[in-house]
């Protein structure tokens, strides 16, 4: 039988001890929230939405990210229906943006190709800012620079301009990144 938990995938996170020493707590979470968002909506894989709804949830700079309420309320509209609207035309499928170059396997087990690229580019903003661990504005800052994948669709029916939202996520993770 098919384990279908989606895990963290290898070539992030090979151990435990690793995930610790890669992840901030928040962005453990975030990925703790987005694997059980997609078992509790059937999904196969966790995909770049999952990722972002469990980031607006958990992390408090996120929402700060996203400039006041209004505009999360609508975010979070979207996410909520995504289960009973428009969201399912997703289910059974596989996200791909083309952000991961396909090689016949499917990215990793449990998450999706864009899902992959996403924690890849938030493991790259990290290493250039010289931070030892991954902060949730790194991911929200790799998931606005793939404009096709699922978390950006979110957003634009929420009215969220991707590029604004990409330099808003860099100018927080710069001002966090310098205070401490």
């Amino acid at each position: 039988m098919h384990n279908r938990t989606p895990r963290i995938p290898d070539q992030l996170v090979p151990n435990r001890a690793e995930l610790d020493a890669r992840f901030t707590v928040e962005l453990a979470s975030v990925v703790t929230g987005a694997r059980r968002r997609a078992l509790r909506d059937g999904d196969r894989q966790i995909d770049t939405a999952h990722l972002l709804h469990s980031l607006i949830e958990t992390d408090p700079d996120v929402r700060e990210a996203f400039d006041g309420g209004p505009r999360l309320a609508r975010i979070l509209g979207y996410l909520v229906q995504r289960s009973i609207g428009y969201g399912l035309r997703w289910q059974g499928s596989v996200e791909d943006s083309g952000a991961v170059p396909a090689v016949g396997e499917p990215a990793a087990d449990g998450w999706s190709p864009s899902a992959v690229a996403a924690m890849e580019g938030a493991l790259d903003r990290a290493l250039v800012r010289g931070e030892p661990r991954v902060a949730g504005l790194d991911l929200l800052a790799a998931l606005a620079c793939d404009k096709q994948c699922r978390a950006m669709e979110v957003l634009a029916r929420a009215g969220v301009d991707a590029g604004w939202l990409a330099g808003r996520a860099a100018e927080l993770t710069t001002g966090s990144s310098r205070q401490a």
